[in-house]
């Protein structure tokens, strides 16, 4: 993942570790010199380790397979801010998945703006036999969206992780709204 950075001085150079009888052999010095240079970027990723699993500190490269491990995938039109900070939000995110709570967050984090989720389900419990269970007959997520000011919302991505985050059987409709009117891109799903 680091490659060789030009000047980076090594720690720990391998001339000083050698045994007394090559300490003044030019030809060994230089030569291990070759291998100081490798090595040095490994002891400057060894000694920020920590750095790297952190979303708000690792290097712009890492923090993509960063988001591998916590399967969050980034969007390419993100701008570095928001990429850390979806990362940052993954676990948790993860831990209300299904969720209208967990929902809203993931579209908050994606667009910056704000979020209205209606659902049709609810949760109840009743004391009498036959009560009427909540929510409609028929299943359905509405997403309400406003961007905010002077970010750009891609529709089809941003439905496209809707639809990932919502039961298969769920029917969709996304509505980003905009300068007080709604667009609907495409009919639900």
């Amino acid at each position: 993942m680091r490659g060789a950075i030009p000047g980076l001085p090594t720690p720990h150079p391998l001339s000083a570790r050698l045994p007394s009888v090559y300490l003044g052999d030019d030809f060994t010095t230089r030569f291990t010199e070759a291998f100081d240079e490798v090595l040095a970027p490994l002891f400057t990723v060894l000694d920020c380790l920590p750095q790297y699993f952190d979303p708000a500190l690792c290097p712009p490269d890492f923090l993509e397979w960063l988001a591998g491990w916590v399967a969050f995938p980034l969007d390419g039109a993100w701008d570095d801010a928001r990429r850390r900070e979806v990362v940052g939000n993954a676990v948790e995110l993860h831990r209300w998945r299904g969720t209208s709570r967990g929902l809203a967050a993931q579209v908050r984090l994606m667009t910056g703006g704000e979020v209205e989720v209606v659902d049709s389900g609810g949760c109840t419990w009743s004391r009498e036999p036959g009560a009427d269970p909540p929510g409609d007959q028929l299943p359905g997520v509405e997403v309400r969206v406003r961007p905010a000011p002077g970010s750009r919302v891609h529709p089809e991505r941003l439905r496209a992780a809707i639809l990932d985050a919502v039961p298969a059987h769920v029917p969709v409709r996304v509505r980003i709204v905009a300068h007080g009117r709604a667009e609907v891109p495409g009919p639900p799903s």
